[in-house]
């Protein structure tokens, strides 16, 4: 499955809309591509409580208590079953069938209303007129009992699917909507409480210990703590000082604090992230496709099957009975329901989809976690994906005054939100900078530009290479990042920065081998450099000294090689090489708008061993997933088969149908417990 293939999927509803537009529509028949007019909208409107009403709203307990008709038949079949079969009181021809219609109705009126809506629509395919048709043949060959039965239990199997879809969506709008919906703004005339949504960029916002952060800012108290589970996923507190970020959804621990909106409400990380997700659940997997397909074409081809047990036996068999063939084919028919796959499928990709954003990992469709099961070759970012990002200046060598040097060298860097042009800038804070002019980035080189009426170039020595400067040759073997300096054309010095490898890093590359992934680093920085961190962490390969587009040339040439792959990056300046992976990871996604924007998964913690557990969401969706696929299709042949040969009965085919579908519904709901 080629990264194009899945970067365009099909639009549907969000989580919160889609299973409940489609099977409000459908039921249970989820082919793809189907119009819906407006009267099979208004066929399929279950607001007042008697349908299969998928939308969950009011809760399942509602949910529960609005099918009273479906409880009512339910009392009056088993009441009759115990009078007439347990205690053997005889009952009545008139009175059985009086009490079995009244039951049939109550539980199947609305399915039997939009059967015969489809039917009038020339619509004969689909699951309404499936057990329409059934449960109408056990009455005309006086089955009463059993045609109840069906109808009741098939409504049962439509109740349990409702409850399980109310619960998935329940689960992860709980994981997700972390918003608060009150903020308090200092004002002149005293504090006041408003919809985030009115709050402008500027207002100065109240936020107590235990509240949640409404909007990103800036923290202006000298420090606070933070717990940042709802967007990282870890429990750990962060400490922030005077001037930091703090994003929405990020809960306040110590200390009454003030922050300053730096973002509108709708643009805010956290606002991008819910709709990421909330995408994600349109995008679907392949396995979701193909089941979709499927059950358009297996719904007719049951039919015919049906009618031909039904109808063929009269040309080859002596003793032949149209009744007896009759129930066989209606047998057919029920457990033939494919609820099972079309509904517990779709589960099992939104709980991975859940099961991952607890942990820190948002995936921007399904058909990722699929990818992510494939993936043989993982190729990496050095900075900020292996090394924290964070650098500090370790040396400054310079022939001129060395604080005339660093004021002309941070001043410059003063325009690049590089890590290394920060460590340059933090190393010089609370000191005055001058305005730089005539900026110009030279992508994979460095920064030129003026300050203070000189012409200034500081990057790597790639970039005095660029424009012909001389500079010490013995300075090539430093192994550190290096930032080299030209002043009005000549070299002026150095600063060496170092970065940090994150803690987890070697444990992630020793995990990614243990699955028998190869890793690959790739690295603007000096070859030296990468070599060196590469051998520290067991990296299989490893190459430095490339620009934007060697790292194109190096990810094509896997993929060449028939490699399936990942790219993890900051998913901006590697934007080209995310687009040509087969899965674009993004690392630190709180810290870039653009990285929610352009990559496949976004590991919002930085932990470069998030990227073993998005490997690991991918596959054990895709285990449960195929073990319901075989679980419905296994048990579904077996009774097929008996059915087809008059062993089973419609009471085991019923009882099949709604059990296959409840244990592929329990088994879906075990990714959400599940540990990666």
């Amino acid at each position: 499955m080629e990264k194009s293939q899945n970067n365009e999927p099909e639009k549907q509803e969000p989580i919160d809309t889609e299973l409940a537009k489609k099977q409000q529509h459908e039921g249970h028949d989820h082919a793809e591509g189907e119009d819906h007019d407006q009267e099979d909208d208004d066929d399929h409107d279950h607001s007042e409580g008697d349908g299969h009403d998928h939308s969950g709203q009011g809760g399942s307990q509602s949910l529960i208590k609005s099918r009273w008709a479906l409880w009512l038949s339910l009392v009056i079949l088993l009441s009759f079953l115990l009078v007439s079969k347990v205690l053997e009181i005889p009952v009545t021809k008139p009175v059985e069938i009086g009490l079995m219609v009244a039951a049939y109705v109550l539980a199947g009126y609305k399915t039997i209303q939009i059967a015969f809506r489809r039917v009038k629509r020339a619509d004969f395919f689909n699951e309404f007129t499936l057990m329409t048709t059934a449960t109408l043949g056990a009455f005309y060959i006086g089955e009463f009992a059993e045609g109840v039965a069906v109808m009741i239990f098939y409504e049962l199997g439509e109740l349990f699917q409702d409850l399980a879809v109310n619960r998935s969506k329940r689960s992860i709008k709980a994981l997700l909507d972390v918003r608060p919906d009150k903020v308090t703004v200092k004002r002149s005339e005293g504090n006041k409480v408003i919809n985030p949504s009115d709050a402008v960029i500027g207002d100065i916002i109240m936020v107590k210990p235990g509240e949640k952060v409404a909007l990103d800012s800036e923290l202006l108290t000298e420090s606070a703590s933070f717990n940042t589970a709802a967007l990282t996923g870890e429990s750990k507190p962060d400490t922030k000082e005077k001037g930091s970020p703090v994003l929405a959804g990020m809960i306040n621990l110590d200390r009454p604090i003030e922050l300053k909106v730096t973002t509108a409400f709708k643009d805010s990380k956290l606002s991008r992230i819910l709709e990421m997700v909330q995408d994600a659940t349109a995008r679907k997997a392949p396995t979701q496709l193909f089941i979709s397909k499927f059950a358009k074409i297996y719904t007719p081809i049951v039919f015919f099957l049906a009618l031909a047990i039904t109808v063929l036996p009269y040309f080859f068999v002596d003793d032949y009975v149209f009744n007896q063939w009759l129930y066989r084919g209606m047998v057919f028919l029920v457990i033939s329901c494919p609820c099972a796959l079309t509904i517990s499928i779709p589960l099992g990709y939104f709980g991975g989809i859940g099961l991952a954003s607890r942990n820190g990992i948002l995936f921007k469709g399904s058909n990722f976690l699929d990818v992510m099961t494939k993936v043989d070759t993982i190729v990496m970012d050095k900075t900020g994906t292996l090394t924290k990002g964070v650098f500090k200046v370790q040396q400054v060598v310079s022939d001129m005054d060395k604080e005339e040097f660093l004021r002309l060298t941070a001043s410059l860097e003063n325009v690049s939100t590089h890590p290394v042009a920060r460590a340059v800038i933090d190393y010089q804070q609370g000191k005055k900078l001058e305005d730089p002019t005539d900026v110009e980035e030279i992508a994979g080189h460095g920064l030129k530009g003026k300050v203070a009426g000189k012409e200034l170039l500081a990057g790597n020595l790639k970039l005095l290479d660029k424009f012909s400067i001389t500079y010490p040759q013995e300075i090539k073997q430093i192994q550190e990042t290096i930032v080299v300096v030209a002043v009005d054309g000549k070299y002026s010095g150095y600063i060496t920065i170092a970065d940090e490898i994150k803690e987890d890093a070697a444990q992630a590359i020793k995990d990614m081998h243990a699955l028998g992934i190869k890793t690959v680093m790739l690295s603007g920085d000096k070859n030296a450099v990468a070599q060196k961190v590469a051998k520290e962490l067991g990296i299989d390969e490893a190459y430095g000294d490339l620009l934007p587009e060697g790292k194109v040339e190096k990810v094509q040439a896997f993929k060449d090689a028939g490699k399936r792959l990942a790219f993890v990056g900051d998913g901006v300046n590697d934007a080209p090489v995310v687009a040509l992976a087969d899965a674009g990871i993004a690392m630190g996604g709180l810290g870039s708008d653009a990285t929610i924007e352009t990559a496949d998964v976004v590991i919002q913690n930085d932990q470069p061993s998030r990227i073993v557990s998005a490997i690991r969401a991918g596959k054990i969706t895709r285990s449960i997933v195929w073990q319901n696929i075989i679980l419905a299709m296994s048990v579904k042949a077996i009774v097929l088969l008996l059915g087809a040969g008059g062993i089973a009965t419609l009471w085991e085919a019923v009882f099949a149908d709604v059990g296959v579908a409840l244990l592929a519904i329990l088994n879906a709901f075990r990714i959400q417990r599940k540990e990666i």
